[in-house]
């Protein structure tokens, strides 16, 4: 299955059903009086998020999204029946915004939630509803409401507990193949990772997902390579583990590269908690390992992690790192919301 992380589709709500003028006219009855009914309700237009899906790839093909209109009201006081909705179905993860891209008109995180995007124009009275005393045969009725349409954008963000992120060829997709299920692409050229990857990894009895991104290059913020939209994906991460490549040259100005640039996005993804690791470690001897790490120490300001996905070595120092970083971001949260509640509780 492609992926697609963005889309544009255009939505329409239902036209809401004319009133309807009509009069009683059974024989004998001489002033049967108006009994024209009101239209039916125009549909409204849902998002949904369903646990199915984990690409807009479906939106390529179909970009128009139209409820049913409401039939017009009927005589002997009938009813118009209400139009059907529409519903459009979006992976967990996926932000709708206005097509400005200015504002936010809803988050789906969940599978189950519903959100309603725009709303089915209103049905018309019938003449039966304008009856007084002072007008006892009303011949107008109301037209129905005009349905909204309006453009939107689809964004996905996978949703992840922890991210790789590095320069090209910095071994992410090799860690992530070596430690969960996932079996993405893997070469000897930068850019073989095209579009992000998840995995499900398992450190002790912790389970989390893991989100494998294409690498980031100098000036990835204003399009080099394949630019920053990707970051995206690990905005939601409780952790980043940042891959250093031990064959590069100066391995102190390649993890400068990266973090100016996650910088430079935003987002938030600066603030998060980082965990720096020297990859490819197999492929150097004990000496040359020792001085490379000790230049990334002076550049990340904190001890890296050496592991290797191919040997193995480290592999499950890494894990075990991620994972209590991952339960210790939850266990804050937890204590949060708890602070939260009891201030609300009279």
């Amino acid at each position: 299955m492609k992926f697609l992380d963005q889309a544009k589709i255009y939505i329409r709500s239902g036209d809401g059903g004319n009133g309807c003028i009509g009069f009683r006219r059974e024989k004998f009855i001489e002033f049967g009086g108006p009994d024209g009914g009101d239209g039916g309700h125009g549909g409204d237009v849902w998002a949904e998020c369903v646990d199915n899906l984990n690409t807009l790839i479906d939106y390529r093909y179909q970009q128009h999204f139209h409820a049913k209109n409401g039939t017009p009201g009927m005589g002997r006081n009938r009813a118009g029946p209400g139009g059907d909705d529409c519903t459009v179905k979006v992976p967990p993860g996926t932000e709708i915004w206005t097509e400005d891209g200015e504002t936010m008109l809803a988050e789906l995180t969940e599978p189950g939630q519903r959100v309603m995007l725009i709303k089915g124009g209103n049905g018309g009275f019938g003449n039966a509803h304008f009856k007084s005393a002072t007008n006892q045969a009303p011949r107008h009725a109301n037209p129905g409401q005009t349905g909204i349409e309006m453009t939107v954008w689809l964004r996905l963000k996978l949703i992840a507990d922890a991210g790789l992120v590095g320069l090209p060829n910095a071994g992410k997709s090799t860690f992530l193949a070596a430690v969960s299920g996932a079996k993405p692409k893997i070469a000897a050229y930068p850019f073989t990772t095209l579009h992000p990857n998840l995995g499900v990894v398992r450190a002790g009895d912790h389970d989390f997902v893991l989100a494998d991104i294409p690498g980031l290059i100098e000036g990835a913020h204003d399009g080099a390579g394949l630019g920053d939209r990707f970051l995206g994906h690990v905005e939601r991460c409780r952790v980043l583990l940042h891959l250093v490549d031990a064959t590069e040259d100066d391995v102190a100005e390649a993890y400068r590269t990266v973090r100016r640039e996650i910088k430079a996005y935003g987002g938030g993804l600066a603030a998060k908690k980082e965990i720096v690791a020297l990859s490819k470690c197999d492929a150097l001897d004990g000496d040359a390992i020792a001085s490379k790490a000790e230049d990334l120490k002076k550049a990340a300001r904190k001890k890296p992690l050496l592991i290797s996905a191919v040997s193995g070595f480290g592999m499950k120092d890494a894990l075990y790192a991620l994972s209590r970083e991952i339960q210790r971001t939850d266990d804050k949260e937890a204590a949060a919301s708890g602070e939260e509640q009891q201030a609300w509780e009279p």
